[in-house]
């Protein structure tokens, strides 16, 4: 018997799910309105800080501002247009986009053993740099737009404390939101990024006028006669450069939820904000040298009656930024865990119609107190971009190493010596960005290393009980499972056993059976698999090797949510109990204990696939690592 998504609701949802998977969303005004405000909050806050840093140590002379300028400009032109929008948003999995896609596509072309094992190394350093990257963004973003509030006549006096403190309620408040999930505010989001870009606009035209031979930025000769005239000094501003392409994995990540047409229409848009205003913001700084937060300065000067309404839409901005950042964090953990890269944890859906709203609740709170640490270490903005940027650049260059790496390999030269040529960039910025370690840039790579060790720990340790449980060979299983069925009391009913792989039954599936003699008239053995492509949910009954025993089987696309028990009562599975495995570990060394607690932390496998707790039987193995 064969069925799955192409039968009744999982049927449509399929259906559903790889049409707007597969196709290039129609770039409709709505879709491209849409991703302003889910893909470009990050990248769309960075004027904020990013002229205001590099000109805290460099004089604004003409000739450095062209430069600076020129260096931004490109840095958008060649990685978030080249790497971004162009090579990675042609390398998707039915329109699906992110790193651990990079890996899915990367991992067959390779031979087996060593290098897809770095392949894969290399893929979890990238995700653990980038949610250490997710923990510094909402920091800055809000910090950096709270102390706006200094320009407001009457509260130029307000205590650096007092800041930290209305950005921490802010970032409190963002948080607690999580729960309820973000449909219910996520249509507002595209409207009010668009009016913040064409804030953007404005402010930087009405500048540029008075300045307008800024526009020579554009000659990529003035950046480099800018690093050639600075020498090493010239090279490591670079590193404060680069924070004006925070957010650019965002366009790649969020393909699967809008499409590469809307991303790609919404990113010309943006890309002309932000020109426009990082020109107008140099022209702002070459009449004002003084000048500390630069844009906000520059709105002031040049509309002061509008100032705090274009504050409380920055701070919206800003807000939005952390939003989909974190929105991203989540989707990201999800992936890890349906590819068995993160060990399972408990997945709330917020969303009867979007599949990508989640809830993760474990990885929300270690965020909020991870954000809350940073403001209170670093206390202003200055000093958060000062160390911000080192997480980002070695995601990038990870990020470039595989997209070369899958042009090659596909034979597409041409693509892979531009992505190659682009990818030198990324790991030059990341060589800039080393010289930001002395100045708390290690706090990035603090913050990565905590998922780095537990996804390296979970994976090493689930080796270490895989060699200690040894799975019963199928055949072997077979042949005691007739003995004892034909001799043994059943029970009336159906049970259900789990097991990654039929060909190698779980030890706890032998226990129940064998040594306790518990045996139902009915005994399906359910492996769910999961397939190397993003979407797609199908199941069957295999051939029945014995009487009494019948196997089925779940494939799934690795970023389907599934809901198992429909499946089953789709499929006329009506169990009267559900068994499952359980590891006790005990231990002595340091990290087996850690391994350990990772395991009594996580969800069990029925609590993850929501299988109904009153059926629910756990079978206990004690194991020593």
């Amino acid at each position: 018997m064969k069925g799955g998504s192409d039968d009744g609701r999982l049927a449509a949802r399929r259906a559903e799910t790889e049409q707007s998977a597969e196709s290039d969303h129609e770039a409709n005004v709505g879709s491209v309105v849409k991703s302003m405000g889910l893909v470009f909050g990050d990248i769309g806050t960075s004027p904020i800080y990013t002229l205001a840093v590099i000109f805290l140590t460099t004089p604004p002379t003409e000739q450095n501002i062209l430069g600076v300028l020129s260096l931004i400009i490109w840095t958008l032109i060649l990685i978030i247009t080249g790497q971004y929008a162009w090579l990675a948003m042609s390398l998707g999995k039915k329109g699906e986009g992110g790193t651990i896609v990079l890996r899915e596509l990367l991992v067959p072309l390779l031979k087996k053993g060593r290098t897809a094992s770095f392949v894969t190394l290399v893929t979890i350093l990238g995700i653990s740099l980038l949610m250490g990257d997710g923990v510094i963004t909402p920091a800055i973003s809000i910090l950096s737009a709270v102390e706006g509030l200094e320009l407001i006549p009457g509260l130029a006096g307000l205590a650096q404390g007092t800041l930290i403190l209305i950005a921490a309620v802010i970032a409190v408040l963002l948080f607690s939101f999580q729960r309820r999930g973000t449909e219910r505010v996520a249509f507002t989001f595209g409207p009010i990024m668009v009016v913040w870009f064409v804030a953007l606009t404005l402010s930087g035209l009405v500048s540029l006028v008075q300045a307008p031979f800024m526009v020579g930025a554009f000659n990529p000769l003035a950046g480099l006669a800018f690093l050639g005239g600075h020498g090493i000094a010239g090279f490591f501003v670079l590193s404060s450069v680069i924070l004006c392409a925070t957010g650019g994995e965002a366009l790649y990540a969020d393909m699967g939820h809008l499409g590469r047409a809307p991303i790609r229409r919404a990113w010309a848009f943006v890309f002309v904000a932000l020109v426009i205003n990082y020109l107008g913001q140099g022209a702002f700084l070459l009449r004002h040298q003084q000048s500390g937060n630069l844009l906000f300065e520059m709105f002031y000067a040049q509309a002061p009656l509008v100032y705090i309404p274009l504050l409380i839409l920055s701070i919206a901005a800003t807000v939005i930024a952390s939003q989909a950042m974190i929105s991203g964090i989540f989707s990201i953990v999800y992936q890890g865990i349906t590819t068995r890269i993160l060990p399972i944890l408990k997945i709330d859906y917020t969303s009867s119609e979007l599949r990508s709203q989640i809830y993760i609740d474990i990885v929300n709170w270690l965020l909020l107190v991870a954000v809350l640490l940073v403001m209170v270490v670093f206390r202003g903005s200055s000093n958060l971009a000062a160390a911000y940027g080192l997480a980002v650049t070695g995601d990038m260059a990870l990020t470039g190493t595989l997209i070369t790496s899958i042009l090659f390999l596909r034979g597409h030269r041409g693509k892979a010596l531009v992505a190659g040529g682009i990818t030198m960039i990324d790991i030059a910025f990341l060589l800039a960005s080393l010289a930001k370690l002395p100045a708390g840039a290690y706090w990035s790579l603090v913050l990565a290393a905590v998922p780095f060790s537990i996804i390296v720990i979970f994976h090493f340790g689930q080796k270490r009980i895989y060699r200690h449980l040894q799975p019963i060979p199928f055949q072997r299983f077979l042949n005691e499972f007739r003995e004892v069925y034909g001799a043994k009391p059943k029970i009336e009913g159906t049970a259900l056993f789990f097991a990654r792989d039929f060909q190698q039954v779980p030890p706890y599936v032998g226990l129940t059976v064998f040594e306790n003699n518990i045996i139902y008239e009915d005994n399906v053995l359910v492996s769910i698999r999961t397939l190397d492509r993003p979407f797609g949910i199908s199941w069957e009954f295999r051939k029945s090797p014995a009487p009494g025993i019948r196997l089925f089987e779940v494939r799934s696309g690795y970023l389907e949510m599934l809901d198992v028990v429909a499946i089953f009562r789709e499929a006329g599975i009506h169990e009267k109990t559900i068994f499952y495995g359980l590891d006790e570990i005990v231990s002595t060394n340091i990290i087996w204990k850690v391994f350990a607690l990772i395991k009594r932390l996580s969800p069990s496998f029925v609590q993850f696939y929501k299988l109904p707790a009153n059926r629910i039987h756990g079978v206990v193995t004690r194991v020593e690592l």
